[in-house]
């Protein structure tokens, strides 16, 4: 009886380790435990609850490790944080599973203008209108923020420009 315990014990184990069979499912094939945790954690977020959002998004990628919408979901939230350092290696993971993801690259390019990364910013717009054209509303965003951030920098360099010093000597 005890040897029936260890091998089921084992089947278990061995039923929860990847298989080659996972390596090669669609991109689009994520388990649907990871998508119940993702939705999971978008009700929170639209809850404005975004520490408990980001344990479902966390816990949706450790459910599947390729679920896009779930990097995605977390890099935004980082930017509603004020993390846009942290969106961007976020985007940057998303993007590794599909480098054409339009959400993913204006993501990315708006993080970037708001570290004020401008430059970079305009290369993921010319990414993202290659991908989807200068009608996409995304590519509209994205366009928006670069500008709005270089002004931001713009009035920001004037108003940080030292000021002379005017000292009298008294002698």
């Amino acid at each position: 009886m005890r040897i029936s315990f260890l091998a089921i014990g084992a089947g278990l184990v061995l039923a929860s380790l990847p298989t080659a069979s996972d390596a090669q499912r669609a991109d689009n094939d994520i388990f649907p435990r990871s998508i119940a945790l993702q939705q999971e954690g978008q009700a929170a977020q639209e809850a404005g609850d975004l520490n408990l959002a980001i344990d479902f998004y966390e816990s949706a990628l450790a459910a599947d490790p390729r679920n896009r919408s779930a990097i995605i979901a977390l890099a935004q939230v980082a930017r509603a944080q004020g993390l846009p350092g942290k969106a961007i290696g976020l985007y940057r993971d998303a993007l590794v599973l599909e480098p054409n993801d339009i959400v993913a690259l204006t993501g990315q390019g708006e993080a970037l203008a708001e570290k004020g990364a401008l430059e970079m910013a305009r290369e993921k717009l010319a990414e993202a209108q290659r991908v989807c054209g200068d009608k996409c509303p995304q590519v509209a965003a994205l366009e928006k923020a670069i500008n709005s951030n270089a002004e931001k920098k713009v009035v920001a360099a004037e108003a940080i420009v030292p000021k002379a010093v005017v000292t009298t000597s008294q002698n």
